[in-house]
């Protein structure tokens, strides 16, 4: 099958509607929108928390630990998606059992590490 510069252009003109919608909406608010400034609307917005004392404070190391946990198994997890896709595919190259064991394997290896995170503690948040 040839390929055509052409075909794609209802992709590009989708692109050119969605920017144009952006830009237009853009130019509106400015020349349409209210304009009142008040000392509310000049503080930085910090996630629903007063801007008080210094930007510098100390965050415990648990914050860390506990969002590269999450990566680390959110990571692993995502790997489950391509392997169900392609599950029946591998499957005829491949015994079924055997593609069946290796994830098994994997969701051990998964849980093993969920069980030590959790008996190291990692989780209880009351604790020093």
């Amino acid at each position: 099958m040839p390929f055509h510069l052409i075909d794609y252009l209802p992709i590009l003109l989708m692109f050119i509607v969605a920017g144009g919608f952006a830009v237009g909406n853009i130019i509106l608010s400015q020349f349409g929108g209210q304009r009142k400034r008040t000392r509310t609307k000049m503080m930085p917005y910090e996630c629903g928390k007063d801007p008080v004392g210094t930007a510098r404070e100390r965050f415990s190391v648990k914050f860390y630990l506990i969002a590269m946990i999450f990566i680390l198994f959110d990571i692993e997890v995502i790997f489950l998606v391509p392997w169900a896709v392609v599950f029946k595919e591998l499957s005829k190259r491949l015994s079924p059992g055997f593609v069946f064991t290796e994830m098994i394997i994997f969701l051990a290896v998964l849980i093993l590490g969920y069980i030590y995170v959790w008996k190291k503690g990692l989780f209880e948040w009351n604790k020093n």
